[in-house]
């Protein structure tokens, strides 16, 4: 659950922090299945260079993380992100989306967005979603941190965004091990990894009131092995059963 001040800074701020989630041993074993998924997905002829989202291939981006590797549905259920998407949307939410996105040296910014613009028009009155991002490295802003724009998750129009939002962000400073819950409403872009040496991993994960349809079509793109491990409220927040929209919809059971 999240502390009282945590609630405060989500509210204030569109996030908060939360420290130490993982451990050492914790984020060594992610780090390296995040290693091998990215290696994976190319096999499985997924790119991991989108074109339409980063300048160049420094950024390496990884889809379907759940079908990847089983401590990713773990991460995506964390006790300590559910309490939080908890908070924020009660019990009626849905899993949007769960992705890695790897900054390496050279690496450079993407297009400001929110993640809720992307996938419901204004007007943005409520927080209806929420993104809770797994630091495997330490973030800060020569290695890439996340750029946000203080303030802008209170916007409820595109038309509220300054001309050059870029020249007002800051960046997001977090240890590794970390978790940011971060509103969905909350304007940001990637920055760019100036360092030589520096990599700066985060996993995205992406969570929407019932009523918005997800970024990722968990029925089709999750093997029927990964399906049969999952438990069963694990497969509600994935839409893999017919009560994915229970509290839209009224309740069919």
């Amino acid at each position: 659950m999240l502390s009282d001040d945590e609630k405060i800074a989500l509210q204030e701020n569109g996030f908060c922090i939360l420290p130490d989630v993982l451990d050492a041993p914790a984020l060594a074993h992610a780090r390296e299945s995040l290693t091998l998924a990215a290696a994976e997905s190319r096999r499985r002829s997924m790119p991991t260079y989108i074109s339409d989202l980063d300048p160049n291939d420094a950024n390496v981006r990884v889809f379907n993380l759940l079908d990847l590797d089983p401590l990713f549905a773990k991460l995506i259920a964390h006790p300590a992100a559910i309490g939080a998407v908890r908070w924020l949307l009660e019990d009626d939410f849905i899993i949007s989306n769960f992705t890695a996105n790897t900054a390496k040296p050279g690496s450079g910014s993407m297009a400001v967005h929110s993640d809720l613009a992307i996938v419901i028009p204004e007007p943005w009155h409520a927080p209806w979603s929420v993104n809770a991002i797994w630091c495997l490295d330490d973030v800060y802003a020569d290695n890439g941190a996340t750029l946000y724009l203080p303030g802008s998750h209170h916007f409820q129009r595109r038309s509220e965004l300054p001309e050059d939002p870029k020249q007002a962000m800051v960046p997001f400073e977090a240890e590794a091990g970390s978790l940011i819950i971060m509103e969905g409403r909350l304007w940001h872009t990637s920055g760019e990894n100036r360092t030589e040496d520096q990599d700066r991993a985060l996993l995205f994960g992406y969570y929407v009131r019932s009523f918005i349809r997800p970024q990722w079509n968990f029925n089709v793109g999750l093997s029927e092995t990964t399906k049969a491990q999952l438990s069963p409220e694990l497969r509600r927040w994935l839409g893999l059963g017919l009560t994915a929209n229970v509290k839209t919809l009224g309740g069919i059971d």
